[in-house]
Formats: structure tokens, sequence, C-alpha cells
């Protein structure tokens, strides 16, 4: 069974507790160190190399937003992230630094689990069955049925999320394909200077995209929403197109 090494930050100490104790009782988490600032924590993520920290947001000196783009920026591995936090307008930040999830205070250890869960998975499948791909990749394997399938980057169009599956398009001339792997999971493989999410179901190829609307992208005869999560983000890159 994979273990998760964590690190749980929160300057509240009941909330601390809380967090360290729904680590303690879930069976493939484990407790390396806490503490009650940022500051801190960045010293300890860097000594232990956690695989997930529980991470709350709002802490003086250093904010766990802030903590969480300074690990985005240095090298190595970077631990998956969870926020913790008692208030919720903080989903786009959290998409801009990858966090896997976000728990809003109070949260029950139901709500916790489904969180860690989530960790848990994407872990497993990245170190299961892909590798990481850069900008420069021309292209990945993905597993459809039988056989290990090799998929050019250049021929996606976009991918669509299909509860346990995902579903690659491709242009006119190539059918579409099932993959068992979450979204999610596949994002974090795709360079983003390549794909972008828009949309809780969907990834878009940026070179693939033939116009834009308010609410809207166009790819080939296919028209797909922007979520509203994800169109601050997005309109930042349409700016610098039409700039």
């Amino acid at each position: 069974m994979t273990i998760l090494k964590c690190i749980a930050v929160d300057d509240e100490p009941l909330a601390l507790k809380l967090v360290q104790t729904f680590i303690e009782q879930t069976p493939f988490l484990e407790l390396t160190a806490s503490c009650d600032n940022a500051v801190e924590a960045l010293t300890l993520i860097r000594e232990k190399q956690p695989d997930l920290v529980f991470l709350d947001i709002n802490m003086p000196n250093l904010t766990g937003m802030e903590l969480a783009r300074l690990l985005q920026e240095q090298p190595g591995a970077v631990p998956k992230i969870v926020f913790t936090t008692a208030y919720n307008h903080y989903a786009i930040e959290g998409y801009r630094v990858n966090a896997i999830d976000y728990l809003l205070k109070p949260f029950s250890y139901e709500e916790f689990l489904r969180a860690a869960n989530k960790v848990l998975q994407i872990t497993e499948e990245s170190s299961n069955q892909y590798q990481p791909i850069t900008a420069d990749d021309e292209f990945i394997f993905l597993k459809v049925e039988y056989q290990w399938v090799r998929i050019s980057l250049k021929d996606i169009t976009y991918i669509e999320s299909l509860k346990d599956y995902v579903k690659v398009h491709f242009d006119d001339s190539q059918k579409a394909i099932l993959s068992l792997i979450s979204l999610k999971a596949l994002e974090e493989k795709l360079p983003s200077s390549k794909f972008m999410r828009v949309h809780r179901s969907y990834i878009v190829s940026l070179e693939k995209i033939s116009a834009i609307s308010k609410n809207s992208i166009f790819i080939d005869k296919a028209e797909i929403t922007v979520g509203e999560q994800y169109k601050e983000t997005f309109k930042a890159i349409v700016d610098k197109w039409i700039k």
C-alpha cells in the first residue's frame, strides 16, 4: 500500500490538532511533521520531502498561498497541497498553484478523507502508469484497453473527462480514444505551455483553438464552455494573444 508522508500547517492550535488527528487515523497517511507557521513549514518541507502538505492559507508573515508559490518555484519535487481555510474565495488562486483540493473549515473526516483519497489516486496513477512530459516532448503513452498507445501531442485537440476515464479527441483524421486515468492526473503530465484546463471536464490544446467568445472556446466543430473557476486564468492567456 502506498504511504503518503504528510506535513500539517496551521496557526490555529485546534485546527492543527484536528488535521493531525485525521492524518493519524488514516492508514495510508503518515504524519512526519507539523508546525504553526509557513516560514517554519518551508524549512520542514525542504528537510522532510513530504508527499502531501495540508496547508492553512491565512497565516501571519507568510501565507499558505505565498508558500505554495515558493514551492512551485523551487527545484526538485513539489509536494501535493490540500488547502485548509475558513474562506471560500481562494479557489482560482489554488488552481494556479496546482492545489489538489480545498477543504473549507470546519470540515469533517469524511471530507478530509475524500481529499486524501484524491491525492492517493493521483500519486498512484503517476507513479505506476505515466512518466512526466515536458514542453519539448512530442508524445505520450496512454493505456487503451489492454495495450499502451503512443499519442502525438500535436494531434490532440481536447480532452474530455468521463467519470474514471478520459476521452482524447484528435483532428478529424483520427478516432477519439478512451483511457483509464483521471483528468487531473493527465493534466499534471501535460506541458502547461501547450494545454490548459478550462473546465472541470475539459483540457484543451491551446494550439488547436480556432475561435473564442466571452464564455466559450471553439476547436473545429466543438464548442467548449469555460468554467467559472477557470475564466480568470484563461482570460490572462487570451489577453496575451490579442494585445
